[in-house]
């Protein structure tokens, strides 16, 4: 077990957090987690739209992208393994920046997490309604739902064996799609022929703004990564988890992301209407007529939008709490029994299930609106990642360098290229019309928050000024 000094917190604080969350999260889940957080739902539903329009040049689209996810792992991980925090990046910025970065962090994430929990259940209701015609979507998702919040309220170790066995079957599943592809496109394969090259041979199709279409697919693909280190603060060795994470994200990327993306556009026309129809895997799949793989494969997309509709229902709860523990929120949702904060985690699961009705009650105008609200809030937390970090790296190695267990490569210059290449994101965004009001709606979500959030900062420092009692700490 890791000391108070390796953890960032105070006896009279574990004490406090010892009865109020639990450690229920064994290593075995962690690594698990981290292994089959990088295979979302994104890599399997979204990206069928990002090879249609960059063409085989996806591959450089996920790289790129893949590179800026690395550095912002990187950092976070820093900070996470020096401060282990259920509220991850909001309690980094709330400690660097000031409780209204913190506060703007972690509310426009939660309502990211909570509006994705209704989208993957969405995606995860049409797949079912496939194979079995006429059975009215909402009931499906109102089922997952069920499942899920019920899971998620008895014990955390629930969230864990849940994310454990799906995050193993993803891993198979992509780690088989990976070995065919390679011996199909290498002619091993028996019954198929080599594909060569040929698929390859106009790699930039749409040119540079193809291009820029899915380098901004890719990007958010990558969503999802930072619940590992959100997860860590309920394990029983929060240091070693998410160093472990951290440390193997680059070859994980590489080998999923990137990895997968030229099997795929190697096997398969990036031009085919099946790509974005059946999705590329079960495509590329189905190109080298394999029997029944297709189908497999959507088995294992299903499996992808339910472990996501699990991990976000215990990230968002687990937010939530952060802020209610840190004096930001609604009192009720920081309610704990049984070691779960069970309040958050029926309200989260609400407001997710809430998003699904209004798909079905107001699809062309309060539907498209909250999606486009959330479109670029992954974009403003890696913002504050990367400007935690570089305030709080100076101070760690001035007052406590033992915590820097895991450290951020090239600092401080590769976080400066980090947020120079956010930066180039928000202007390709701001140029491409169906991303530019994405982009100008999370503003002005985050502007919102963030007069709020500084509002209260003030308030709560005046009421502490009058009283004459020190600023409170930083809490989880």
């Amino acid at each position: 077990m890791p000391s108070s000094t390796q953890t960032g917190t105070t006896p009279q604080q574990q004490q406090r957090d010892g009865a109020a969350l639990t450690h229920g999260l064994k290593q075995r889940h962690l690594s698990m987690i981290a292994l089959g957080g990088v295979i979302g739902a994104g890599l399997f539903v979204g990206s069928g739209a990002g090879i249609a329009a960059a063409g085989p040049s996806i591959i450089v689209a996920y790289a790129l992208s893949g590179l800026l996810v690395m550095l912002v792992m990187r950092m976070l991980g820093e900070m996470s393994a020096a401060y282990p925090s259920s509220g991850s990046f909001s309690a980094h910025a709330e400690r660097a920046i000031g409780p209204w970065a913190g506060f703007t962090a972690g509310w426009a994430f939660w309502v990211l997490l909570c509006t994705a929990v209704g989208l993957e259940g969405i995606g995860a209701a049409q797949i079912v309604t496939g194979w079995l015609p006429g059975t009215p979507a909402w009931a499906w998702v109102a089922l997952f739902m069920v499942v899920f919040c019920g899971a998620n309220l008895a014990a955390v170790k629930n969230f864990g064996e849940f994310e454990f066995w799906f995050a193993a079957l993803k891993v198979g599943a992509i780690s088989l799609f990976l070995v065919l592809g390679v011996l199909a496109i290498t002619g091993v394969l028996p019954g198929t022929d080599s594909p060569g090259a040929s698929h390859l041979a106009d790699f930039l199709p749409n040119g540079g703004e193809g291009l820029v279409v899915g380098l901004l697919a890719s990007v958010f693909a990558y969503g999802g990564l930072e619940t590992v280190t959100i997860a860590a603060a309920e394990s029983d060795d929060p240091v070693r988890g998410v160093a472990s994470a951290v440390r193997t994200a680059m070859w994980r990327i590489a080998l999923f992301y990137v990895g997968s993306m030229a099997v795929v556009v190697t096997l398969v026309p990036w031009d085919s209407p099946e790509v974005v129809a059946k999705g590329p895997y079960v495509a590329a799949l189905d190109a080298r007529g394999i029997p029944g793989a297709g189908q497999l494969m959507n088995v294992v997309v299903l499996v992808a939008l339910l472990s996501a509709m699990n991990a976000n229902v215990y990230g968002a709860s687990r937010i939530g709490y952060s802020l209610v523990e840190r004096g930001q929120g609604p009192r009720a949702l920081g309610r704990v029994s049984g070691g779960v904060p069970r309040v958050a985690v029926l309200v989260s699961s609400l407001f997710g299930f809430g998003c699904v009705l209004l798909s079905y009650w107001r699809p062309d105008d309060v539907f498209p609106w909250l999606l486009n609200m959330i479109g670029a809030v992954i974009l403003v937390v890696w913002i504050f990642i990367a400007v935690s970090q570089l305030r709080l790296r100076g101070r760690l190695e001035r007052e406590a360098p033992e915590r820097l267990a895991v450290r951020m490569w090239g600092h401080p210059w590769l976080t400066w290229v980090a947020l120079a290449g956010m930066a180039a994101v928000f202007v390709l965004m701001a140029r491409e019309p169906g991303t530019r009001v994405q982009l100008y709606s999370t503003g002005a979500m985050t502007v919102v928050l963030a007069a709020l959030g500084y509002a209260w900062q003030r308030r709560r420092r005046q009421d502490t000024s009058q009283e004459g009692l020190p600023e409170p700490p930083v809490r989880r």
